[in-house]
């Protein structure tokens, strides 16, 4: 039987220790939030249906961003036993220069649609965690006002090849001149993906005040009062701003782009090109034949293509094809920084987040993607530490095993037909 005694007082007070109240109702906000799927929820409740649904739909079904997430959770760690994790080193080599964590922040368009602080907030938190930030195209900041923001740090920028070739050879050149050292040569997009979010929504460039926008609007007049009082969007490329999303995009792509195109821009570009978009291992091994620096395995985020392959699950294939004289960086889907650690065990140089990016962004401006990346960063090193490597180089094939929900098939070739 155990002994019972009626509670002493002063143990109580010992057990009752209260939390000083977080004032600042944006960190209390952020510091509840500790996943990335914990930022998307915040930023649904803060931001206007139209622009959160740009961000977080896909093409289509938006079947091929479901795959892509589900094959991140679709693996299967195996750590290592009895070494001493205690001291990590998550620095990644990537593109001629360093990196502190194996990601960086990917090119996104129309991003202070997303959160009025868009790309400065991006430039700045990537320049404070010693991280790449990736300037797209068709961006809400200038070329030059990144490179401010960032003045010390890496940045790069993503091309899209317009019909007017003037206007992305112009941008190449400036974004020389600012010192970015990598371009990447965009291939995946000869025309807009049908986004059907964006066309349920009527969502157009800026965004027009309806009766729905208005409802919508009214529990979340902070974002409007920030849209309305901060200066105008301004893209990189663009002259003309007004029009549906689809035809925006329509306006900046060429479905006439071709390899004449990359060698084109090639011989303009000083630095690292990096060619992003790549979907099949026989575009990739080209590639490498062309001696490109790098490619990036992605499917824009199932925002093309639906039913696109994914990206994570072609890795391990095109690392076999390439070996080790390209780089090659992963997107799509990166919801933890564990499907980080998987990415660069299969064979991954580096990744990029997108999504997760701009959902911290959405969540809470420039602190929220500080946030983004402090999960990410907390994900990974737990993650590295419980496989007990010590630096990205110990991960290898071995540390992870990639289940399968479907086989794919075999697929007849041309000549076979």
């Amino acid at each position: 039987m155990v002994k019972r005694q009626l509670p002493n007082p002063s143990e109580i007070l010992d057990l009752m220790q209260f939390k000083k109240p977080e004032l600042n109702a944006r960190k209390r906000r952020l510091d509840s939030a500790l996943t990335i799927y914990d930022l998307r929820k915040i930023a649904k409740r803060r931001t206007p249906a139209s622009a959160f649904d740009y961000t977080d739909g896909a093409a289509e079904e938006e079947i091929s961003i479901a795959r892509a997430r589900q094959a991140f959770e679709d693996i299967e760690f195996h750590p290592s036993i009895l070494k001493d994790a205690s001291r990590i080193d998550t620095t990644a080599t990537v593109h001629g220069g360093t990196s502190a964590l194996p990601f960086g922040i990917a090119p996104t368009g129309f991003t202070r649609l997303m959160q009025t602080e868009g790309e400065v907030a991006g430039a700045g938190a990537a320049a404070a965690a010693g991280i790449p930030f990736s300037l797209s195209t068709l961006g809400t900041t200038s070329i030059e006002d990144v490179k401010a923001t960032n003045p010390h740090g890496r940045n790069w920028f993503q091309l899209y090849v317009m019909k007017d070739r003037d206007i992305s050879y112009g941008l190449v050149e400036r974004a020389a001149q600012a010192g970015f050292d990598t371009l990447f040569f965009t291939v995946d997009a000869p025309v807009a993906g049908n986004r059907m979010r964006d066309t349920r929504h009527g969502f157009s460039i800026p965004p027009q005040l309806t009766a729905k926008t208005i409802l919508d609007a009214i529990p979340r007049p902070w974002w409007w009062y920030d849209f309305l009082t901060t200066p105008p969007l301004e893209f990189a490329s663009l002259s003309s701003t007004g029009g549906t999303v689809g035809e925006l995009l329509d306006s900046a792509m060429d479905p006439t782009i071709n390899y004449g195109d990359l060698e084109t821009i090639r011989e303009m570009w000083p630095g690292t090109i990096s060619v992003k978009g790549v979907q099949t291992v026989e575009d990739a091994v080209t590639l490498a034949e062309l001696g490109v620096d790098s490619v990036v395995l992605s499917n824009h985020g199932g925002r093309q293509l639906d039913r696109a392959p994914v990206p994570f699950q072609l890795l391990p294939e095109v690392r076999r094809a390439v070996g080790d004289d390209m780089e090659i960086l992963v997107d799509t889907g990166i919801m933890n920084g564990a499907d980080i650690v998987a990415a660069v065990a299969l064979g991954a140089d580096f990744t990029l987040i997108g999504r997760a990016y701009l959902y911290g962004l959405m969540a809470g401006g420039r602190d929220g993607v500080d946030r983004t990346i402090a999960i990410l960063r907390s994900q990974i090193e737990r993650t590295m530490k419980l496989l007990q490597v010590t630096s990205l180089d110990e991960l290898g094939p071995e540390h992870v095993t990639q289940l399968t929900r479907f086989n794919r098939l075999t697929p007849i070739t041309r000549q076979q037909h």
